[in-house]
């Protein structure tokens, strides 16, 4: 196997010359690993925190079905779209061996997190209740999605740090410590956020709100954790804070890719709002099983998270140091492995269906819908897996525009099919072979962007 001779002889440490010589899987599996426990501390967090909420009542749990949508989209726009254009950005000039300009962009990082936090605090305290109104909110199911909304997104500045400083440190290579700092948020979170909410050791009962201030507390925490490790000279970066000023080309680097990377997000949040539109038209048994259908492939996103998080530091620091062929065999790697773990489960669910369906209803109906959805888009689980870790990998080249064109042709295939197969009448299966045709488009197209887009410079 060859590989390209590096464009110029920079020194690197250590920790990068084993990113860009290693072995690829070993490597990459070593990466990924850590990423995995913590994505398992937010899935944790995700039940925990169904639980409790349920404890205060149905509008309390109608209501924080309105909020997701946008926690989903704050977390995946921080950590997985803007997360991997810092990332890049510090990784591709760790490669090339200039660790001071990785510090620098490390700082410039920070600011596009702040940044990014007062952002979503302005749109959510401001068009919070209208957006949770256009979702349907009424009555007391509003209240208690605003009560949640507020307190939460009035520090989203909080989140934003947490992922962005953790991306810092994901693109030098270290994943182990942004793991341990993420789970140990979700520990607290679930700590202060039951305790908060359901007013136990003697304390008064929150609800909502006091749910929320869990997670505020827990997310501000880290971050000022993350903050203090970073300025404390401990990582492998070095920052200097006394002459920091805002340089725009280094804004730029890290906004090349973060900032069109985050309309992948928002299309996958816009395609699940679409379909499930679509679908409440067919019934609710038909809605209740695309939803135990949809929570499965949620549980799925984190294992393609986790593996393409892990190939940016290694991709873009091969891309920085000159070596392209290893950047594309640590791409293509990642998704091919990211593809058999994540359509092994999807095969295995489209012929057993009931190991998964049984876990949350026995209503005849609903099963029979959620095993419709799982004979039909089961098997194309696949290229769901391979699209969405080829986009994180595509991040640490700084070639994202054919992956994210890739997720907006997987939108217009469903909302486009969608509206035709209602305008017909077509029988709801159609809906779920729908689904399974859209992640096709997006695993093969996102796929073949990778194979036509020139990497390196």
């Amino acid at each position: 196997m060859t590989i390209d001779a590096p464009l110029d002889a920079a020194p690197v440490s250590a920790p990068v010359q084993s990113l860009v010589s290693s072995p690829i899987l070993p490597t990459l599996l070593g990466l990924a690993l850590p990423n995995m426990v913590a994505m398992f501390g937010s899935t944790l967090v995700a039940v925990a925190e169904t639980s409790y909420i349920g404890r205060l009542g149905t509008e309390p749990l109608a209501g924080i079905a309105l909020v997701f949508p946008f926690v989903m989209l704050t977390q995946m726009m921080s950590a997985g779209a803007m997360g991997g254009g810092v990332s890049s950005a510090i990784s591709r000039a760790l490669g090339a061996g200039d660790r001071e300009r990785a510090g620098v962009l490390a700082l410039h990082a920070a600011v596009i997190g702040t940044c990014g936090g007062f952002f979503f605090t302005a749109i959510m305290l401001l068009l919070g209740r209208d957006f949770f109104r256009l979702l349907g909110g009424r009555g007391g199911v509003l209240e208690q999605a605003c009560d949640y909304s507020q307190v939460l997104f009035s520090g989203a500045i909080a989140i934003w740090l947490v992922n962005t400083l953790a991306s810092v440190l994901r693109g030098t290579g270290d994943m182990r410590l942004p793991s341990i700092t993420l789970v140990g948020v979700a520990l607290v979170q679930i700590i202060v956020g039951g305790t908060l909410g359901l007013g136990l050791l003697g304390l008064p009962q929150f609800g909502m709100r006091g749910v929320a201030a869990g997670q505020l507390t827990a997310f501000a925490l880290g971050a000022i954790f993350l903050s203090w490790y970073l300025i404390s000279g401990r990582s492998r970066l070095t920052l200097d804070i006394s002459k920091f000023r805002v340089r725009r080309g280094m804004l730029l680097d890290i906004l090349k890719v973060g900032a069109i990377a985050c309309l992948s997000p928002l299309q996958s949040v816009m395609t699940i709002l679409i379909f499930t539109k679509i679908l409440a038209s067919f019934g609710t048994e038909m809605l209740a099983g695309y939803g135990i259908g949809a929570r499965l492939e949620f549980l799925l996103i984190p294992i393609s998270f986790a593996i393409g998080v892990a190939s940016v530091p290694m991709v873009g620091m091969a891309i920085g140091a000159g070596l392209v062929t290893r950047a594309r065999q640590v791409a293509w790697t990642a998704a091919g492995l990211s593809g058999l773990t994540v359509g092994l489960v999807g095969l295995i669910v489209a012929i057993k269906p009931a190991l998964w369906i049984s876990l949350f209803t026995g209503d005849p109906g609903v099963t029979s819908a959620a095993s419709s959805y799982f004979a039909w888009a089961g098997p194309t689980f696949l290229f769901f897996g391979i699209g969405t870790c080829l986009y994180f990998a595509s991040q640490g080249a700084a070639k994202v525009g054919g992956p994210v064109l890739a997720s907006t042709l997987r939108l217009l295939t469903v909302g486009i099919g969608g509206w035709w197969l209602a305008s017909i009448s077509a029988p709801a299966w159609t809906l779920f072979a729908l689904v399974g045709c859209s992640m096709t488009v997006f695993g093969l197209s996102t796929a073949a962007s990778i194979g036509l887009t020139r990497w390196g410079k």
